[in-house]
């Protein structure tokens, strides 16, 4: 029998969950908000229009549109979570609609102290982009990390630079690499981002980004797979051209995200394994499944091919 390292909690892979009740002693519980940042690839500064794939409102709940001050949207989402999740220990403010270190940094640490003012708020999820993290704003996180819990989420998208170009992503992977290793130099807990399926991306570059990936100081990833969005780029290639986009279905998916992970150390975290889009905004393709079926079916398919996180990382038995 394969012995599995202890932060698996018997499982196959570092469910990031279980790190959270571990390190935190129960559930701590993000809340989505909208601070109202953009991104350098909508204001002109990089492009207009976003990267092919951005749709913002294929993730934002529909709160963050209807409520524009940031103090009723973590009331929403707090009464919300707390009915869903009853057992909540903490909550944390996720600044999660564009790139939320995108502005001078006064206008940063006033988003930031609004949210942290919130007495149900015990920290802060930020997500961005790697192109957007100079490092007075890292070394800002870096002090509110003494006080507060404090999680960087990092968009890396592809470890491809050709992938990178063909979305419009508007940087390269050395960008992603560096803003990964500036930012836990720092301390700071570090997420990366990313989106498998997208134009170009291959098994081989799958491979070798989970290599490049496994050098990094990452404390999590997340995993999405590719969806096709309404009013994006994509959808319009997609609806002239299917076949220019192929689509996985949900075994070879899993599969594809399985390769990854052997070659991932079993220290990183694994947040999320899929994502879900609003059916009126998805296009393609439609798997007919939820989301909380994902770690079930992965954890079935590790079993199938008696393999876990980390097995192909020299060192580890």
């Amino acid at each position: 029998m394969t012995l599995l390292p202890d932060e698996f909690s018997g499982r196959r892979y570092h469910v990031y969950n279980d790190w959270v009740r571990r390190t935190h002693g129960g559930r701590v519980q993000k809340i989505s908000i909208d601070a109202g940042f953009t991104c350098p690839n909508r204001d002109g500064t990089l492009g207009q229009g976003g990267c092919s794939f951005c749709n913002n409102e294929g993730f934002s709940p529909s709160y963050l549109r209807e409520q524009p001050r940031m103090a009723d949207q973590i009331a929403t989402g707090v009464e919300f979570m707390r009915r869903r999740y009853p057992r909540t220990l903490k909550f944390l403010a996720y600044f999660q609609s564009y790139s939320n270190t995108y502005g001078d940094l006064p206008r940063l640490k006033a988003a930031y102290a609004e949210a942290l003012a919130h007495p149900d708020i015990a920290g802060l999820v930020i997500g961005t982009r790697p192109d957007c993290l100079p490092d007075a704003v890292l070394d800002y996180l870096a002090e509110l990390a003494q006080r507060h819990i404090i999680e960087l989420e990092i968009g890396v998208e592809s470890c491809s630079d050709a992938v990178l170009v063909e979305c419009l992503r508007g940087h390269d992977f050395a960008c992603a690499q560096d803003a990964i290793r500036r930012a836990a130099s720092r301390g700071l807990f570090v997420t990366g981002h990313l989106l498998i399926g997208l134009p170009l991306e291959s098994a081989a570059s799958l491979l070798e980004g989970a290599r490049q990936l496994a050098l990094l100081p990452l404390d999590a990833l997340k995993f999405h797979q590719l969806q096709i969005v309404r009013h994006t780029r994509l959808a319009i290639q997609y609806q002239r051209d299917p076949a220019s986009i192929p689509l996985s279905d949900p075994a070879a998916y899993i599969d594809q995200v399985i390769d990854m992970l052997e070659l991932l150390p079993p220290s990183i975290k694994i947040q999320r394994l899929g994502s879900e889009v609003p059916p009126p905004l998805l296009l393609s393709p439609d798997w007919g499944m939820r989301l909380h079926a994902f770690p079930a079916k992965l954890e079935a398919r590790l079993e199938e091919r008696q393999t876990w996180q980390g097995r192909l990382v020299s060192g580890v038995l």
